[in-house]
């Protein structure tokens, strides 16, 4: 099978053998591997059970991170969640994903998707999603595939990390996954799919990484939430056929760009932004005693 190194690609592609998204990644990937596509949604599987069981540890225990700084934000939500002005799954989504943010925090198994810093985002959304609306365990991996998809693609244009693109290329392509997840399971077409992607990028644009004693802990945890129903609204804009006005791959690029441009005291450094307020500088005082 010829490479697919962009989304354009993807999407001729998946015009041409009138496939889904999934189908052309499971195609590519045992293709690439040298794997059977059974292999592939076996690894994929195990992937989602292991997101599975993120969210249930991380739902029951209020243990706190080394540093003491975080932990009990999921207990929290969950004691509040009758007075939440969101629906029920928008609600379990951010409890979702603070399970999971924090399960990270404790040295918890979770699954990076793509970082472990945004960990929690893509699992929130999908598996609460899927809960509530009868989604079947087939249709979920489906989903996670064409979130691995995304994810893929825009790594070629640049690495998913934070020392190199800010948060933007962590908790805004996990947002970005999510999205395309999300609108794979709500029956969205390979064009909403791509443009959920696109809206979700290109409106995180810039968003710095600036962790604060240098740990994935402030403000990264409520990221995580706070992206996931990100992906929500751009998976809502995109089944309206509410289309970027720029596509996807100039989205990319624009987002590579951008973390040229950052300032590297913004890119995981915490040698600026949150990480060197006030309070962050006597939080890091306290830590390091």
């Amino acid at each position: 099978m010829d490479n697919i190194n962009t989304f354009r690609q993807l999407y001729y592609t998946c015009k041409e053998k009138n496939k889904a998204i999934y189908e052309v990644a499971l195609d590519y990937e045992a293709s690439q591997g040298e794997y059977s596509e059974y292999h592939v949604r076996l690894q994929a599987k195990k992937s989602l059970d292991a997101m599975k069981d993120a969210i249930k540890t991380g739902l029951n225990c209020t243990e706190p991170s080394p540093s003491g700084m975080s932990g009990d934000d999921c207990d929290k939500l969950q004691k509040t969640s009758a007075k939440s002005i969101l629906g029920s799954t928008p609600q379990k989504m951010m409890k979702y994903a603070l399970a999971t943010s924090e399960q990270n925090l404790r040295m918890g198994r979770i699954v990076a998707c793509p970082t472990a810093g945004s960990c929690g985002i893509v699992p929130a959304v999908l598996i609460a999603f899927a809960e509530d609306n009868n989604i079947s365990e087939n249709e979920q991996i489906n989903a996670l595939i064409t979130a691995g998809e995304v994810g893929r693609l825009v790594a070629n244009k640049m690495a998913l990390a934070g020392a190199v693109g800010g948060c933007q290329a962590e908790c805004g392509v996990a947002s970005a996954m999510a999205a395309a997840a999300l609108t794979q399971m709500r029956g969205g077409s390979v064009k909403q799919i791509i443009n959920a992607v696109a809206l979700a990028l290109k409106n995180i644009l810039g968003l710095t990484c600036d962790p604060v004693c240098g740990l994935v802990e402030i403000p990264c945890v409520k990221r995580n939430p706070f992206l996931a129903i990100h992906a929500v609204t751009a998976s809502e804009l995109a089944m309206a056929d509410i289309i970027s006005k720029i596509p996807i791959d100039e989205v990319v690029d624009a987002m590579e760009q951008t973390g040229q441009l950052m300032s590297p005291l913004l890119k995981e450094s915490s040698q600026g932004g949150l990480a060197k307020t006030k309070t962050a500088i006597a939080l890091e005082k306290n830590i390091l005693k």
